[in-house]
């Protein structure tokens, strides 16, 4: 279905909201209708800040779903509110953008994988390293046959995650924020599926896991990291400290892929460091490190080759690649295809960072799927 322009709705109003309602506007096929938050003033705020006359504002979700207007809903909520409201959107036949972690357990994620399959929408997953241009430079590269076959990927989410961060509160609990890996580190998670696959438009799936956690921030009250406050805040923390976080702050899986290729993630939120990302990638004729390549496609190479642009060593969500995104979701809509980022690729890191958990209580190797 092709119209003259197509009604998108910002649904939650915090951090990253206000990069899903610029990049709506910047869209020439997309206009936004409607912004909803459980509190008018925050929905407000969000109009007034690219100066929205005309848009509609929802404190009730099922009202913003009741309005013709509304084609696509950006589900910008808390990450333990997705699913039952991803389930709702797709019932209403509205196409979704769904920021992650998409659900917070094995029968929210079959919920709304079902829900979406029989309702036949749209969607696309906030999986935001996939379209970081460098990320997408070596993507080509996996394509290119510059690394050959890949046997090995490891990727690390670094980030001592605390206060400063609007989400913290029901982030760092374990009935609504579950674990590391599930609230911040799927980012890496993903990224090492999308590394481990050598073609274009296409994840490796992961078909077991084995995990371990750790660290050593669970149940303590601390200073948050100071460097991270003045930077995101422009305040300091000092005097300050931030609640304990319910669930240990390091995991690491352990995971093999369909293709033979093996994998290692890392969701670290108990470093005493600046916000970091980091991966590696191994074939059989090459390897990439963050943004340095070696291979044998290059003749007589003496010294790596360096990717420029920039890495993804910020959690400033205005720096990250939602425009890409957004446009991605919008061309899917309008040519009637499935995004290579959708729910339905999403359910597999979704599952594997769920399985970790069981991994880790029961001291085993898990198989995928799970639903």
């Amino acid at each position: 279905m092709t119209k003259e322009f197509y009604g998108a709705a910002v649904h939650g109003a915090g951090w990253v909201s206000t990069q899903h309602a610029k990049a709506y506007m910047n869209n020439p096929h997309t206009k936004i209708v409607a912004i909803s938050s459980r509190k008018q003033e925050s929905a407000k705020k969000l109009a007034d800040m690219y100066n929205l006359k005309d848009v509609k504002v929802y404190t009730d979700y099922d009202k913003l779903l009741e309005d013709p207007d509304v084609d696509i809903v950006s589900v910008c909520t808390p990450q333990h509110l997705h699913s039952e409201e991803v389930v709702k959107a797709a019932e209403a036949k509205k196409h979704v953008v769904i920021e992650k972690p998409v659900a917070i357990s094995l029968e929210q994620l079959k919920a709304m994988r079902d829900a979406v399959r029989k309702s036949r929408v749209k969607t696309i997953v906030s999986v935001i390293a996939r379209w970081n241009p460098i990320v997408r430079t070596i993507k080509s590269l996996l394509a290119d046959d510059v690394f050959g076959k890949i046997h090995y990927v490891e990727t690390n989410y670094q980030s001592h995650i605390t206060s400063w961060w609007s989400g913290w509160e029901w982030a760092r609990k374990k009935e609504t924020g579950v674990s590391s890996t599930l609230v911040a580190g799927i980012h890496a998670l993903d990224l090492a599926r999308w590394f481990a696959e050598t073609k274009p438009d296409k994840a490796a799936r992961i078909v077991e896991v084995i995990s371990y956690s750790g660290g050593y921030r669970k149940n303590r009250a601390l200073p948050p990291f100071e460097y991270d406050m003045i930077r995101y805040t422009g305040r300091s923390g000092k005097g300050t400290t931030a609640p304990p976080m319910e669930y240990d702050g390091l995991e690491i899986l352990l995971m093999k892929f369909d293709n033979g290729a093996l994998g290692k993630t890392s969701s670290n939120y108990d470093v005493i460091m600046p916000y970091n990302f980091t991966w590696e990638i191994f074939g059989d004729k090459g390897t990439c490190k963050n943004n340095r390549v070696w291979s044998l496609k290059f003749p007589g190479q003496n010294d790596w080759v360096t990717i420029p642009g920039i890495m993804l060593d910020t959690a400033e969500v205005a720096h990250h690649s939602f425009q890409d995104e957004i446009n991605e979701l919008v061309d899917c809509v309008m040519n009637d295809k499935e995004s290579p980022s959708s729910l339905e690729d999403a359910v597999n890191p979704h599952e594997a960072a769920l399985a970790a958990i069981i991994s880790q209580k029961e001291g085993r190797p898990v198989r995928l799927p799970l639903i």
